[in-house]
C-alpha cells in the first residue's frame, strides 16, 4: 500500500455504522472501574444521550496496593489478589444498589505486567463475575485524554497531561482534538517505592538514586513530547491521579489554611512543589502522616509519587500545574458513549479511533490496500450471510473480523515465509489505540489462522486465550476469513460479489460466485475454496460448495 489514505477512502472501506451496539435512547446507569497499582476506583456516573452527557452519582476509591508483587515469582501476591477482589465485590454491589445496568473495568500496569495476570483476570471473572479488560499503557494515556476533555475545555490550546500511577507515568499531548502525543513510562510511585526506598526517611544516597533513576526514565518522552510543540508555543500542564491531587491538598493547605473542595482548578508552581520535595525527603513516615489528606498508605509512597512530578516538570519546562480530577475512569466512560454512539460533538473524531488506527497500521506495514480491503469486505459478506444460519456473533466481533481482514497479510513486511505467524506478532504487539489487551489478543489470533494450521491447544497463543468464548470466537471467524481470502486468490479483484445459500435440512452452504468480468471462469478462486473448505465444513458442521453464476 502507498501514499496516505483519503478521508473517502476511508468511508468507502466500510460502513462504520454495522458495528455499532443498538441505538440507546434512554437515560443509562454506568459503572466504570480502574484496577490499579495502587487502587481501585470506581466512578457511576448517568448518561443522558439525548445531550449527550453523563452526571457523576458516586466515586469509590479503596487502596489495595495490587503493585506489591511477590519477590520470588515476580507475580500478584495472593493477599494483593484477596485484597482487590475483596474491593471490587464491594464496587460490583454498590453498582448494582445504584442500579448499574453495565459495569466497564479496566486493569492496567500491575496486571499488566504480573506473571500471574492472566490468573488474576480469570479468578475476578469467576469469584466476582466481573469481566476484567487489560489495557497496554498507550490505551491508558489515550483514554485518560478522554477523561480529562470530558471536564475542561482546551480552546485549541496545548495541553500536557502527567497522570502518576502506582506503576507507571502517562503524558499526553493535546489540544482538544486528535492526541498529539501518548506515551507511558514505567515509573510508579508504588514501583519506585520498592525499588529505591528502604531508610525513614529517605537517605541521601537513595534519594539521589530514585531522582537519577527517574530522570532517566522520563527523560526521553518528554524529549519527545517537547518536539510536538512549535517553536514558542506555549503549553499548560495538567495533573491528574491521587498522587498529585495529595501533593495539592498539602500544598494549598500551606497556602490557604484549607483543602478547597473539590481541588479541580486547584494550580501549584514549580517553586511550591521543590519545597514540597525537600520538605518530604527529610521527614519521617509518622511526620508524612501527620500531612493534610495523608493517608497511611500514601505516606508510604508519596516522595517517589513527588520526585516524579518534580523531575517531569523541570524537564517540560513548566511553571505550574493545574489540577484536574477527571482522568481514566471517567474516560472509560467517555470511551464506552463513543462506542455506543452517543458522542457527536468535539469528540467526534475519536470515534473512528479503532479504525484509524487498523488503517494506519496497515500502512506502516505496506499491506495492499486494494487486496486487504476485497478481503475484508468478502469476509463481512460472509458473516452476514451465514449470521443466524451458522453462526449468532454480534456487531462487535463483526468489528474484530474486519480488522483481522485488513491486517492479515501485514506479516509480509518481516517475511513471506510463515508470514501468518509474523502477522499474529506484529498486531499483538502494535499497541493499536482503541483496543483492550483482549480484543487485539483475538484479531491476532483471527488473523494467524487465516491459512496453514487450524488453531490448536497446544499453540501458546490459543491457549493462552481467557475463556472458552474466546477460543470459539477465533476459530469461527478464521473460518469465514479463510474463505474471504479465497475469494481473492489471484490479488486482483476477479470475483465481483457473493450470495450465500444455505439449506438447513442438508447441511448444505452453497456460495455463488458472481465474476468481475464476464470472460473471466474465476478457476483459480473456486478452487481454492475448494481447497480451503475442509476447516469451514468441520467447525460449523456443514458440507460447503461454491459455483459460478452469470
Amino acid at each position: 500500500m502507498t501514499g496516505t489514505i483519503s478521508t473517502r477512502e476511508f468511508a468507502s472501506i466500510t460502513d462504520f455504522s454495522d458495528f455499532a451496539p443498538p441505538e440507546i435512547t434512554s437515560d443509562r446507569v454506568l459503572a466504570a472501574i480502574d484496577v490499579g497499582t495502587n487502587s481501585i476506583h470506581m466512578v457511576v456516573v448517568k448518561i443522558q444521550p439525548d445531550l449527550p452527557a453523563f452526571t457523576i452519582v458516586d466515586r469509590e476509591k479503596e487502596t489495595v496496593r495490587l503493585g506489591d508483587f511477590n519477590a520470588a515469582t515476580g507475580g500478584l501476591s495472593e493477599a494483593a489478589m484477596e485484597r482487590a477482589i475483596k474491593a471490587l465485590k464491594r464496587c460490583c454491589a454498590i453498582a448494582t444498589s445504584l442500579q448499574a445496568e453495565d459495569i466497564v473495568a479496566v486493569a492496567t500496569s500491575a496486571v499488566r505486567e504480573a506473571s500471574n495476570g492472566q490468573e488474576f483476570v480469570e479468578r475476578v471473572y469467576t469469584e466476582v463475575g466481573l469481566a476484567l479488560n487489560l489495557i497496554s499503557g498507550t490505551e491508558e494515556a489515550r483514554r485518560i485524554y478522554l477523561g480529562v476533555l470530558s471536564g475542561v475545555e482546551f480552546n485549541g490550546q496545548p495541553h500536557t497531561i502527567i497522570d502518576i500511577g502506582g506503576g507507571s507515568t502517562e503524558l499526553i499531548l493535546g489540544t482538544g482534538e486528535p492526541h498529539r502525543f501518548l506515551s507511558s513510562t514505567k515509573v510508579g510511585a508504588v514501583r519506585l517505592t520498592a525499588q529505591f526506598i528502604s531508610t525513614d526517611p529517605i537517605s541521601d544516597a537513595e534519594f539521589s538514586s530514585l531522582r537519577a533513576y527517574v530522570r532517566g526514565m522520563i527523560e526521553p518522552n518528554t524529549t519527545k513530547l517537547k518536539h510536538h510543540l512549535q517553536d514558542g508555543e506555549p503549553m499548560q500542564l495538567m495533573g491528574t491521579s491521587g498522587t498529585i491531587e495529595c501533593l495539592a491538598a498539602v500544598i494549598a493547605a500551606e497556602r490557604l489554611g484549607l483543602v478547597p473542595n473539590p481541588l479541580n482548578g486547584f494550580q501549584m508552581s514549580y517553586d511550591e512543589i521543590s519545597r514540597l520535595v525537600e520538605t518530604l525527603r527529610h521527614a519521617t513516615y509518622a511526620e508524612r502522616l501527620a500531612l493534610p489528606e495523608m493517608s497511611p498508605r500514601r505516606a508510604e509512597i508519596v516522595v517517589a509519587g513527588a520526585v516524579i512530578l518534580h523531575e517531569t516538570m523541570g524537564l517540560l519546562n513548566a511553571e505550574s500545574i493545574t489540577i484536574c480530577e477527571r482522568a481514566l475512569r471517567e474516560g472509560v466512560v467517555v470511551d464506552w458513549m463513543l462506542t455506543h454512539g452517543l458522542i457527536e460533538d468535539r469528540m467526534q473524531f475519536q470515534k473512528s479511533v479503532r479504525q484509524r488506527n487498523i488503517l494506519k497500521t496497515a500502512k506502516k506495514y505496506k499491506v495492499h490496500f486494494d487486496r486487504s480491503k476485497r478481503v475484508a469486505e468478502f469476509a463481512m459478506d460472509l458473516f452476514e450471510q451465514t449470521r443466524g444460519s451458522l453462526h449468532t456473533w454480534g456487531n462487535l466481533e463483526k468489528e474484530l473480523l474486519w480488522a483481522a481482514a485488513i491486517l492479515h497479510n501485514c506479516g509480509h513486511f518481516v517475511s513471506h515465509s510463515s508470514h501468518h505467524k509474523h502477522s499474529y506478532y506484529l498486531i499483538r504487539h502494535g499497541e493499536l489505540l482503541g483496543y483492550t489487551e483482549t480484543e487485539l489478543e483475538v484479531i491476532a489470533n483471527i488473523a494467524r489462522y487465516h491459512r496453514k494450521s487450524a488453531p490448536k491447544k497446544k499453540h501458546d497463543n490459543y491457549r493462552n486465550l481467557p475463556t472458552r468464548y474466546h477460543r470459539q470466537m477465533i476459530t469461527h471467524l478464521s473460518a469465514l476469513l479463510r474463505l474471504a481470502v479465497a475469494l481473492d486468490r489471484r490479488g486482483i479483484g476477479a470475483v465481483k460479489s457473493i450470495h450465500c445459500n444455505f439449506d438447513a435440512d442438508a447441511h448444505l452452504l452453497t456460495i455463488e460466485v458472481r465474476a468481475a468480468n464476464p470472460n473471466d471462469d474465476c478457476a483459480s478462486e473456486l478452487w481454492n475454496l475448494d481447497y480451503k473448505k475442509a476447516y469451514f465444513e468441520q467447525v460449523f458442521e456443514v458440507k460447503l460448495a461454491a459455483q459460478l453464476v452469470g
